[in-house]
This record gives structure tokens, C-alpha cells and sequence, in this order.
């Protein structure tokens, strides 16, 4: 099964919810949100002005892929990476940048909210998220080792499933 890569939880996710909201007042976006590099969403605000929010976890896949595909595409044309993503159409725009190698920072804003205040307020809210990732504990490895009691009990259960054949 695939998991997050990053654990936000307790006073980390309440430390990252609460750098998104200052972003969010201060930009004055809709909506913001922290995705890890395989499509999960691992923390969101939305204005309370904004209207329904979309699919986010839609979103978040398409930007991870949308990343991805970035990441390649930099590396093509000789760069390390690419910092940034602005897409703007006539109403809405969409700013991504990296948060470390783990998240992406997605913010979604309208036309009331200038590229500028969007980048200005993102960066802030990357530096102290980035502080935020790096204190985590790291994720403990599974013990995915079985027990001789299962080996044993799976043997005779197969067995007995296979003795009519």
C-alpha cells in the first residue's frame, strides 16, 4: 500500500496548519495546501470567503505528477530543478514551489490576489514549513518479519486446503 512519505501529526501538523492560515489571511487566496511528492494531501486550509473547494485529491496527484513531469523537463534542458510553477488562466491561478525534496507548497488564488503578494507570503510560509519538516522524527521501518506461529498455522491451513486435490 502506499503511504504519505512525510507523518504530519500533533503539534507538527498543528504548526504547519497554522504557517498555511497566515499565508492564506495575509495572500488573501482560497485555498493552500501541502503535498508530498506522490499525490497526498497532507494538510489544507481554504479562505472562508472561498467558494466549494475542488477535488484536492485530484489536485494533488495532478500536481505531484505535474511536478514530476517538471522535474524531468529541468533536468533535460541541463538544470537541477525548477523551483516554481505559476499557471494563470483568466480567473484563477496556481502557484506551486518546493518545500525541501518531500512537499510541494500548492496555493490557489484568484484575480484579487497579485503573483507578487502570492510569492512573497508563499516564501515565508516554505521557510517555516521547511523548519517544520526537518524537526520531524523520521518514519520507523515496519518489522515486516513473520513469526514462526504464522508459518506454522499458514502451512497446515494450506494443507487442509489442498488435501481434496
Amino acid at each position: 500500500m502506499i503511504e504519505p512519505s512525510i507523518a504530519l501529526y500533533g503539534e507538527s501538523f498543528n504548526k504547519v496548519n497554522t504557517s498555511l492560515d497566515e499565508m492564506l489571511n495575509k495572500a488573501h487566496v482560497r485555498y493552500a495546501m501541502l503535498v508530498d511528492r506522490k499525490g497526498f494531501v497532507l494538510a489544507h486550509k481554504e479562505a472562508l470567503w472561498a467558494p466549494k473547494p475542488p477535488a484536492l485529491d485530484s489536485i494533488a496527484t495532478l500536481i505531484a505528477g505535474n511536478a514530476a513531469a517538471t522535474s524531468a523537463l529541468a533536468k533535460l534542458l541541463g538544470e537541477r530543478r525548477f523551483n516554481e510553477l505559476v499557471h494563470q488562466g483568466e480567473r484563477i491561478g496556481l502557484y506551486v514551489e518546493e518545500i525541501q525534496t518531500e512537499a510541494l507548497l500548492v496555493v490557489i488564488f484568484d484575480e484579487t490576489a497579485p503573483i507578487g503578494r502570492v510569492k512573497l507570503y508563499a516564501k515565508t510560509a516554505i521557510k517555516d514549513i521547511s523548519e517544520i519538516i526537518e524537526n520531524l522524527e523520521p518514519m520507523p521501518a515496519m518489522d515486516m518479519t513473520l513469526g514462526s506461529d504464522f508459518a506454522s498455522s499458514a502451512g497446515a491451513l494450506l494443507d487442509d486446503l489442498f488435501k481434496g486435490n
